[in-house]
């Protein structure tokens, strides 16, 4: 398999675009001087490569674990040694035909990273619980659950993005079951970010340009850029009416602040946090890592619009209406 082709035209375009003659001496020269800054021939921090974002820490503090932020060294090991022996098969005999079904794929699919040590991934509240919703949202809530409950196959409009091949982690992301990672190309007034689920890329000005037009809205919403000192802050806006993020309501009114910090030669310091006053009664914020991985390579993400698997997801519910009708 070879690496997406997104991947190698964004790549290309950053190098013809951006590359100055001399570069190469330059950023040898600024490594010289700063050997512990990761700056870039231009002079801003550089965040450059691939950086996973994998990990099986849970978005909120489960019960169990209430008002504590941090595990244990032994609960941590314990985790991991969990997660990476989940669907092995020397375990599959412990699971339920049910469960069986639910894990979708053996060991070796799976990508989840391993534990963060935290009990959560929301580090504000310090709850590590999502703020209550508004009665707003608990009312869209309720409208959205209440239309899936009734046809949840009626039309290819009640499946969701995901399964529609059109985008999933969302900005900014939550991990999932694998695919969870960035690869970052900067250029003196630009930065692009390709998320490996579904390849979607986001291409943030950092000239001071406005957003767009406020009658365009986007499922991953509009995003602007900014150095604060060492921090590129990249704020989106622009999302779409019946946006969702990771499977709570959201509105056009949400907000995403993420800050990226490059730490050492390994780490990004990565944190975001979510604003919408029409959804949740007080902005929460999540903390991830963002880690190079040794060896790790994009490959082509084939998702596509059309696919096969939701026309026969629908076929098969009018055969299963059929059935019921025939049935005496």
């Amino acid at each position: 398999m070879t690496r997406g082709w997104l991947v190698r035209s964004v790549a290309a375009m950053v190098a013809v675009a951006w590359l100055m003659p001399g570069s190469a001496a330059a950023q040898e020269a600024a490594s010289a001087a700063e050997p512990t800054a990761f700056r870039t021939p231009w002079g801003d921090p550089d965040l450059q490569g691939v950086w996973s974002y994998a990990t099986f820490t849970p978005l909120q503090r489960p019960a169990e674990f209430a008002g504590r932020e941090l595990l244990t060294p032994e609960e941590v090991a314990a985790q991991n040694l969990a997660d990476a022996t989940r669907a092995t098969s020397e375990r599959r005999g412990e699971l339920s035909a049910e469960r069986d079904l639910a894990l979708a794929y053996d060991q070796v699919w799976w990508d989840r990273g391993e534990s963060t040590g935290r009990t959560s991934l929301i580090v504000d509240p310090s709850d590590g619980r999502l703020p209550p919703l508004t009665p707003g949202a608990e009312r869209r809530l309720a409208a959205a659950r209440e239309r899936r409950a009734a046809g949840p196959f009626d039309s290819w409009a009640d499946r969701p993005l995901q399964e529609r091949c059109m985008t999933y982690q969302r900005v900014p992301p939550v991990p999932s079951g694998y695919s969870n990672a960035y690869q970052i190309f900067q250029g003196p007034e630009q930065v692009v970010i390709l998320n490996e689920m579904i390849h979607d890329v986001r291409v943030v000005p950092l000239d001071g340009r406005p957003p767009i037009d406020g009658r365009i809205r986007q499922w991953n919403g509009d995003g602007r850029g900014r150095w604060d000192g060492d921090t590129l802050v990249v704020e989106t806006t622009h999302y779409r009416d019946d946006t969702t993020w990771r499977g709570f309501p959201g509105t056009r009114d949400l907000r995403a602040v993420e800050r990226f910090t490059r730490i050492d030669a390994d780490t990004i310091e990565y944190r975001y946090t979510i604003h919408d006053e029409a959804t949740y009664t007080r902005p929460f914020t999540v903390e991830l890592p963002l880690v190079s991985p040794p060896g790790y390579v994009i490959y082509e993400y084939a998702c596509h619009e059309g696919n096969y698997g939701i026309a026969n997801a629908l076929r098969g519910e009018r055969v299963l209406e059929a059935a019921a009708k025939r049935a005496p």
